[in-house]
C-alpha cells in the first residue's frame, strides 16, 4: 500500500478530534510537484525564485511539526495525569472495598475494579494510538523529502530530518514507558488467564465497532507493516519501538527499524 493510502486509512481510524493533527500530506507532496514542474534551466537562471520557493516549502513544513508538537504535548501531559489517577482509583477502591479495606464488599469491589479494568485498557489504546501517531507523521515528513530532493536537486532531506529527531513528538520514551507501567498495573491488580483474556479481545473488536481497541489493534498493524522490509539504520530510520510484550501485542513484531525508502 502506497504512503498516501496508508496515512488516509489511518486518520480514518483514528479518534475523531485527533484527525486534523496528521501531516498534510497530499497538500505537500502537490507543493512538490508545482516546485519540481519548473524548467530545470529556469530554475538555475532564477536561483531567488528557486530559493524563495524552497523557503517557503520549509515554511510549510515547519508549521506541520508545531501541529505535531502542540497535540503530541498537550495528549503526553493529559496521559501523565489519566495515569496518576488511575493509580489513585485503585488505590481507594482497595483501601475502602478490598479484603483488608475500611468495608470490605466483594461485590462493590469487583464491581468498581472492573470498571477501572476497562479505562485502563482503554487508556493502554489511546497511548498505543499516540506512538503510532508519532511514527507515521515522522514517516510521512521523511518520504515528502525524499520526494522534495528526487525531483528537485535539492538536499533538504539530511539536515531536516536531523531537526526533527529532537522535536517533542518524536520523542515517545515517556509515553512507551506509561504502556509498560499499564500492562503492570494490569498483569498485577488484574490477574487473568491468558485464554480469558483471549476470548475478551475478540468479544471487544466485535462490540468495540470503531471503538479504542479496534483502532488500537490496526495501530500495532501499521506499526508493524512500515517495519517491513530492510532493518538497516540510516539517519531516516525510526528508532526500534520499546512497547511491552503483553497479551495485547505479543504476535506482533515491532523491533525492527522503520526504513524510508
Amino acid at each position: 500500500m502506497k504512503f498516501g493510502k496508508r496515512l488516509k486509512q489511518q486518520i480514518q481510524d483514528s479518534l475523531p478530534e485527533w484527525r486534523d493533527k496528521f501531516l498534510s500530506y497530499k497538500e505537500l507532496k502537490k507543493l512538490v510537484k508545482l516546485i519540481s514542474a519548473a524548467p530545470t534551466r529556469r530554475r538555475n537562471e532564477s536561483s531567488l525564485e528557486y530559493g524563495k520557493a524552497e523557503s517557503d516549502f520549509v515554511y510549510l513544513l515547519d508549521i506541520e511539526i508545531d501541529k505535531f508538537n502542540g497535540f503530541f504535548m498537550e495528549q503526553e501531559e493529559e496521559f501523565v495525569i489519566r495515569h496518576e489517577n488511575l493509580k489513585q482509583k485503585i488505590k481507594r477502591v482497595v483501601d475502602l472495598w478490598g479484603p483488608n479495606g475500611i468495608n470490605p464488599s466483594e461485590e462493590n469491589y469487583k464491581e468498581e475494579m472492573e470498571k477501572i479494568r476497562k479505562a485502563i485498557v482503554d487508556f493502554h489504546g489511546e497511548m498505543v494510538l499516540l506512538v503510532n501517531y508519532s511514527n507515521i507523521n515522522y514517516t510521512g515528513l521523511a518520504k515528502i523529502l525524499k520526494k522534495y530532493d528526487k525531483r528537485t536537486g535539492g538536499l533538504l532531506r539530511l539536515p531536516f530530518i536531523q531537526k526533527v529527531l529532537v522535536q517533542p513528538f518524536y520523542t515517545t520514551d515517556i509515553i512507551s514507558n506509561l504502556v509498560k507501567e499499564c500492562e503492570s498495573i494490569i498483569d498485577t491488580v488484574f490477574p487473568a488467564d491468558h485464554q480469558e483474556e483471549a476470548e475478551r479481545a475478540k468479544e471487544a473488536i466485535v462490540v468495540a465497532g470503531e471503538g479504542i481497541f479496534r483502532n488500537t489493534v490496526k495501530a500495532l498493524i501499521t506499526m508493524q507493516e512500515i517495519r517491513k522490509g530492510s532493518s538497516t539504520e540510516s539517519p531516516f530510520s525510526l528508532p526500534p519501538l520499546s512497547l511491552p510484550d503483553s497479551d495485547l501485542i505479543q504476535s506482533i513484531q515491532l523491533n525492527a527499524a522503520v526504513p524510508i525508502l
